[in-house]
């Protein structure tokens, strides 16, 4: 059974009498004992659902590695399935967020957008498949081309930029992506004007280190393209106000300044070359 919208099961459903369809499906997305039965019955919803069936995908929606798929697309297509997307987008992770972003950015739909510019990459690996289509639909060079960007969309668009860095077969990346320079700059600028944080450090360092001689080539391409915002960011890092708030972060056990200091680019900024051996 297939876990992604069909073409056959579409056109059998729409052979049949569109009531009787539709109270099957929702009848085995409520009781089925097992997944395949309930992957039918939403099938079928996804096929002739309704908008009063909006919280009943949502629900199955919720176990979204496997009827994350049908989920979003079944609400992709019903009026208002904007929001209900977005629900279901801040309470899913790994392949079920990945579905329902790549439905968020296909719509289109302007109210969609801030959630898209501060909270669609969670941190995941498989963020690497949609982080274009979020840059595209959330317009984001546009965005931080202006002066009135707050810290979540800075944050947001730092982690943007660093899933490019590794999407090679993935997604869209930083090589290949055509608003890559100008984003970059603003975003410095951003960090600058925002100050200095554990987490903001932690994108800034890997970033830095993603853009030099280590870094992924089939993502990041030539790395003489990227060496004056490598140097930027290296420069902030070894601000004093920045060091002291990576010190901090370390004290108080922040999990991702303790996973930077872990590696040897990280042990040689400067916010850490004094530490003792780990």
């Amino acid at each position: 059974m297939p876990i992604h919208p069909d073409e056959h099961i579409a056109a059998a459903a729409g052979r049949a009498d569109t009531q009787r369809v539709r109270d099957t499906g929702r009848w085995l997305v409520r009781h089925g004992t097992d997944r395949w039965s309930v992957t039918v019955g939403l099938s079928l919803v996804a096929a002739v659902g309704t908008v009063d069936d909006i919280p009943l995908i949502q629900t199955i929606g919720l176990l979204s590695d496997h009827f994350g798929p049908l989920a979003a697309h079944a609400l992709e297509g019903l009026p208002g399935g904007t929001g209900a997307l977005l629900w279901l987008a801040d309470r899913v992770a790994g392949w079920g967020r990945v579905y329902v972003v790549e439905a968020l950015c296909r719509l289109g739909d302007p109210i969609a957008r801030p959630w898209l510019l501060r909270s669609a990459c969670d941190g995941d690996f498989l963020n690497a498949y949609f982080v274009g289509s979020v840059a595209r639909a959330a317009g984001l060079h546009e965005v931080v081309a202006g002066l009135d960007v707050d810290d979540e969309i800075t944050d947001h668009t730092g982690r943007l930029l660093l899933v490019m860095t590794y999407s090679q077969g993935m997604g869209t990346t930083l090589a290949s992506y055509p608003h890559a320079e100008a984003v970059l700059a603003a975003h410095l600028r951003h960090l600058r004007r925002s100050g200095p944080s554990g987490s903001r450090y932690c994108i800034a360092a890997w970033l830095a280190s993603s853009l030099g001689e280590g870094s992924d080539r089939g993502s990041v391409g030539p790395v003489r393209r990227w060496q004056p915002y490598r140097d930027d960011h290296l420069a902030l890092l070894r601000r004093d106000d920045w060091c002291e708030a990576a010190r901090d972060a370390l004290a108080a056990g922040d999990p991702g300044v303790v996973r930077l200091v872990e590696t040897a680019s990280g042990r040689r900024l400067r916010a850490f070359a004094d530490l003792p051996d780990l």
